[in-house]
C-alpha cells in the first residue's frame, strides 16, 4: 500500500506541470488559446479524479495526453472547423470595406509568446499558417501527427494512447505529412523561416514604418505576394497592391497609430493602437501577427477582438498622447 501511496502523491506532483505543454497540444488541436486552456482545466480534473487508478503502466505524460486527447477529441465531435480567412474565400480587393464580422467561434486565434511549453516545440508548429492547416486533418489524424512530429512521442505510445496498432499510427500519419505538404505547396509555404535576427530586424523596421505610414518603406518589407488579413472579417487580401490600397483607402484612420511589441504563435507581433478622434491618446485596435518567408514579411494577421486579446497578451487598454512610435522588440 505504500509503494501505491507514493505512486499516487508522485502523480499529483506532476498534474500541475505538465499545463504548459498541454496547452501548447490542445491548442493545436483546437485552434483557439481560450477553448485550449479549457480543455486543459477539464483534463487535469478528469486526471485528479481518476489518478488512484493509475497504475503506471505507462508514463504519466501518456496517461496524461490519452485523456487530453480524449477531451479535444470530444471539443472537435460537433465537425466546426476554425480558419483563418484565407482557407474560406479568395483574395479581395483592398479599396473596398469589409462585410459583417463573422462569428468569432470561426477563426483561428493567437497564442501569447511561442509555445507555451517551448521545449515541447519543433521548428514552426505554433505558426498561425501550420495551426490553420492542422485543422484540416480530421482530429485523430491531427492528434496523431501532433503527437508524433511535434511531442517526440513513439508510434507505439501513440497506438497504446488511441487504442490501436503500430501499422495503423504509421498510416495516419504518412497521410497527414502528405496533406500539410500539399496545403504548404498550394499556400506558396515552403521558402525557410529567417532567423530570429532576422526576424527581429525586419520587425523593427515594420513597427517604424507602419507608425509613420510609410508606403515606401513597407513595399520593400512585403513580399510582392504577402497577405493581410482581418478576422473576425472574411476579407483578405494579396500583394502589396492591395494591401497599400487597404490601408490608404478603408484602413487610411490607422494613420498615426504607435504599435506595441509582444510575440504570438513564435513570430513578432504588435498591439495596434489608432489615434482618438478627440487627440486623447491612442485606443486598442488590433493585434497584428506578422510572419515571414526569407528577407521579406509574407502575412500580416490583424485580429480585431482587442477586448479579450490586449488582457491576454498583456497589452495596456490605452496610450497617452506622447506616446512614441513603435518600439524595437
Amino acid at each position: 500500500m505504500g509503494d501505491v501511496a507514493a505512486g499516487t502523491a508522485s502523480a499529483l506532483e506532476g498534474l500541475e506541470e505538465r499545463r504548459g505543454e498541454l496547452t501548447g497540444y490542445c491548442y493545436r488541436m483546437l485552434g483557439s488559446y481560450a477553448e485550449a486552456e479549457d480543455a486543459v482545466q477539464e483534463t487535469l480534473v478528469r486526471a485528479w479524479r481518476s489518478v488512484e487508478r493509475f497504475e503506471g503502466r505507462s508514463s504519466l505524460r501518456s496517461w496524461l495526453y490519452r485523456i487530453a486527447t480524449n477531451v479535444c477529441l470530444d471539443a472537435l465531435a460537433s465537425g466546426k472547423r476554425r480558419a483563418l480567412p484565407m482557407d474560406l474565400t479568395g483574395p479581395a480587393d483592398g479599396a473596398t470595406p469589409p462585410g459583417p464580422p463573422e462569428d468569432a467561434a470561426s477563426w483561428i486565434g493567437p497564442c501569447p509568446g511561442g509555445d507555451p511549453e517551448a521545449s515541447a516545440t519543433v521548428g514552426e508548429s505554433v505558426r498561425l499558417a501550420f495551426v490553420a492547416s492542422l485543422q484540416h486533418l480530421p482530429p485523430r489524424q491531427r492528434a496523431t501527427l501532433i503527437l508524433r512530429d511535434v511531442l517526440g512521442f513513439s508510434a507505439r505510445e501513440v497506438a497504446d494512447l488511441h487504442g490501436s496498432t503500430v501499422a495503423s499510427v504509421n498510416s495516419a500519419l504518412q497521410r497527414a505529412r502528405t496533406t500539410l505538404a500539399a496545403r504548404r505547396e498550394a499556400g506558396g509555404d515552403s521558402a525557410p523561416q529567417p532567423p530570429d535576427a532576422v526576424r527581429r530586424v525586419l520587425a523593427d523596421r515594420y513597427a517604424a514604418a507602419f507608425s509613420r505610414y510609410d508606403m515606401e518603406e513597407l513595399n520593400m518589407l512585403l513580399h510582392v505576394d504577402a497577405t493581410l488579413c482581418l478576422p473576425p472579417y472574411a476579407k483578405w487580401m494579396r500583394g502589396t497592391g492591395d494591401i497599400e490600397a487597404w490601408l490608404t483607402g478603408p484602413a487610411v484612420g490607422c494613420r498615426g497609430s504607435r504599435l506595441v511589441p509582444t510575440m504570438a504563435n513564435g513570430s513578432p507581433a504588435f498591439g495596434q493602437y489608432r489615434p482618438r478622434p478627440d487627440g486623447a491618446g491612442y485606443a486598442p485596435w488590433a493585434l497584428q501577427v506578422v510572419e515571414f518567408a526569407g528577407d521579406r514579411i509574407t502575412g500580416i494577421t490583424a485580429f480585431r477582438d482587442t477586448d479579450r486579446l490586449f488582457p491576454l497578451f498583456g497589452l495596456p487598454d490605452h496610450l497617452g498622447a506622447d506616446s512614441p512610435p513603435g518600439a524595437p522588440l
